[in-house]
């Protein structure tokens, strides 16, 4: 559960650019039917790891859409892995430029904490999700709440008008890729199924709570959120220095957290494929990295994240479909047995 919060939880959503590009005025349903989808592909996911006892997501790929798309699939989610960490630099390099950290310098940080997490591996993922993000989430929460009191306008949920629904679709999509990508390396590490049932719920749930209170304080922001590079500082310049701080480390830890899971299953993946050092795997992936970064992290969401989002809608629905499948493909093999006899 923690994994998958701390995957999603990045620079795009916890900065509030996912929730505004995604969502905005009249998604309120939308944002509930993401719950559930969100939940339901989790589960379909952790399930095909935890059965065939993944250590990469190309398994997982092969289960959901067949060996040809599963091909594309792999190739798009590598790279889906490498862009989620370039952007991610991108988002932790504006954190740190908001305390004056000069831009390459905090580039050259952010890469420096990626290489010693990586080195650390899978169990260091897990500490910094398990034992720190918790106390940050509900830091994120509070002041989100703290904001709209400060507006004194009511928290009101407007199901009766005009709904997004297509957003649901369109945001679990575009989330569904790393989530795989990452989920597919531990699926090893899984001792029961009944993990997975806690992990999706519990982690559909927060995200799904998160989100609507998030996209409540992003539509009373009495000022233009596009012109903001990190939505949430427009809702922090109401709050003291010392609130900005601490949310300043939520962001950062937010989108370390998800530029590691991604670099954790790029690894796995390539170095599976091609069997090559660590260290070199870290030297030709930061080559590519640094130049990308250039293009600013708001520039990088806009783009990427929409259009990642409408390409994985065949992915979500293989997905949503799949225990569809088993069920049709276990009374085709009970009718054919029985046939033979």
């Amino acid at each position: 559960m923690s994994i998958i919060v701390g995957v999603m939880m990045g620079a795009g959503f916890a900065s509030g650019q996912e929730v505004w590009q995604f969502f905005g005025e009249g998604s309120e349903l939308a944002i509930v039917l993401f719950m559930f989808i969100f939940t339901f592909s989790c589960f379909v996911v952790l399930s095909i790891s935890y059965e065939e006892k993944t250590d990469h997501f190309l398994p997982i790929l092969r289960k959901l859409v067949g060996m040809k798309l599963a091909q594309f699939y792999d190739v798009l989610i590598v790279f889906y892995l490498f862009a989620t960490t370039v952007v991610m630099t991108a988002g932790g390099a504006a954190v740190l430029a908001h305390f004056n950290v000069p831009y390459w310098l905090a580039i050259m940080i952010f890469l420096l904490l990626l290489t010693l997490q990586l080195f650390w591996g899978f169990k260091g993922l897990i500490i910094v999700n398990f034992y720190i993000f918790p106390v940050l989430i509900l830091g994120l929460i509070m002041t989100l709440i703290l904001f709209m009191k400060q507006l004194e306008e009511p928290f009101i949920l407007q199901w009766g008008a005009k709904q997004n629904l297509l957003s649901a679709f369109t945001f679990t999509a575009f989330n569904i890729l790393p989530i795989i990508g990452v989920l597919g390396a531990i699926g090893k590490k899984l001792h029961t199924k009944g993990e997975a049932v806690i992990a999706s719920i519990g982690s559909g749930l927060i995200l799904g709570i998160i989100c609507i209170i998030y996209n409540q304080s992003l539509i009373r922001i009495p000022v233009d959120v596009n012109d903001w590079e990190i939505p949430l500082y427009a809702i922090l310049d109401y709050f003291p220095m010392i609130i900005i701080i601490m949310m300043s480390l939520f962001l950062f830890t937010a989108i370390y957290t998800t530029a590691a899971s991604g670099i954790f299953g790029l690894s796995a993946r390539l170095r599976e494929r091609f069997r090559i050092p660590i260290w070199l795997f870290l030297i030709l992936i930061f080559i590519l990295i640094i130049p990308l970064t250039t293009f600013g992290f708001s520039a990088l969401v806009s783009v990427l994240y929409p259009l990642a989002g409408f390409i994985n809608l065949l992915l979500l629905m293989s997905i949503l479909i799949y225990p569809l499948r088993v069920i049709v493909n276990k009374r085709m093999k009970i009718e054919m047995s029985s046939n033979d006899r």
